[in-house]
C-alpha cells in the first residue's frame, strides 16, 4: 500500500480567454476546496487514507474540469457539488468507480 489509499489531483488550470476550456473557468477551485474540506470533515484525510491535491494542467481541457484518482488512475469530470459528493462516497469511500462521470 502507499503512502495515501487515494491521491486525488484536481486541475486548476486557468488558460488565457479565447483558448480551449480550462478547468478552473469551470469552478475546480472552489470545488477542489469543497472536496478537500468534506474529506476532513469525514475524517479521511491523511497517511494511509486521502490525499486532495491542486495540479497545474493535466491536457484534458475538452473534458473538463477533470479530476484523477490514484492509485486506480481513474478520471473523472464534475459539474457540482453533488457530482463531487458521489465520487467521494462511490470512489474514495468505498472502491466502486462511478462510471457516469468518468472520462
Amino acid at each position: 500500500m502507499g503512502y495515501y489509499r487515494h491521491h486525488v489531483f484536481f486541475c486548476l488550470n486557468e488558460r488565457p480567454q479565447g483558448e480551449r476550456q480550462s478547468c478552473n473557468r469551470c469552478g475546480a477551485s472552489e470545488l477542489q476546496a469543497y472536496a478537500k474540506d468534506r474529506i476532513k470533515a469525514l475524517g479521511l484525510s491523511g497517511p494511509g487514507a486521502v490525499r486532495i491535491n491542486k495540479a497545474g494542467c493535466l491536457d484534458r481541457c475538452e473534458e473538463g474540469p477533470v479530476m484523477v484518482v490514484y492509485p486506480e488512475e481513474t478520471w473523472y469530470t464534475y459539474v457540482d457539488r453533488e457530482d463531487i459528493d458521489e465520487i467521494i462516497d462511490e470512489h474514495l469511500c468505498h472502491g466502486r468507480v462511478v462510471d457516469r462521470l468518468r472520462i
